[in-house]
């Protein structure tokens, strides 16, 4: 009997715990799996820091509302550090060229939620939303899509899945 008037009390302030602002604001691991879920690709990009080159191409290319769609999707998402590793120029090219800043960042989306279990499983080709097929393969334990390696798999979205990756894909 006892037990039963602790436990929905216990229940509640840890729920109360992870839905606080500040546990939002420094997410919990737990904490951050749900605020993941109830966002859409881009407000989870927006969210993270390490996203803001991908998040300013995004908007440029006029993808947002795109990628906030209903999908699902799956996002091989290069981190800021990926897009530095770019040669000189680049990025700022690809920036004042619409059409080939879509070109590359649709390469980088797979339709359908394709989790990191799944992904190696499904060794070889795999068509992009941009057309063109990227290679998955497993390569020590680790998902490669074509030259890039996940190095985060499976933050979730509520349309799709994002895996993020040390390199950006460019089109042949």
């Amino acid at each position: 009997m006892r037990w039963t008037r602790i436990l929905p009390a216990v229940a509640s302030a840890m729920l109360l715990a992870v839905n606080t602002p500040a546990a939002l604001a420094n997410p919990t691991p737990r904490a951050a799996i749900q605020v993941a879920a109830s966002q859409n690709i881009v407000e989870v990009a927006q969210g993270n820091p390490n996203f803001s080159t991908l998040v300013s191409a995004i908007q440029a290319a006029d993808l947002a509302e795109t990628l906030k769609g209903a999908g699902p999707f799956t996002v091989f998402a290069p981190t800021n550090a990926a897009f530095d590793k770019l040669p000189a120029g680049a990025l700022q090219a690809l920036l004042q060229d619409k059409q080939k800043l879509r070109a590359v960042l649709l390469l980088h989306v797979i339709k359908g939620k394709v989790t990191a279990a799944e992904a190696m499983k499904k060794s070889g080709a795999v068509s992009t939303v941009q057309g063109q097929n990227v290679t998955l393969r497993t390569e020590g334990g680790k998902v490669m899509i074509n030259n890039a390696t996940v190095i985060t798999p499976d933050i979730a979205a509520s349309n799709g899945v994002i895996h993020v990756i040390d390199a950006v894909l460019l089109p042949k």
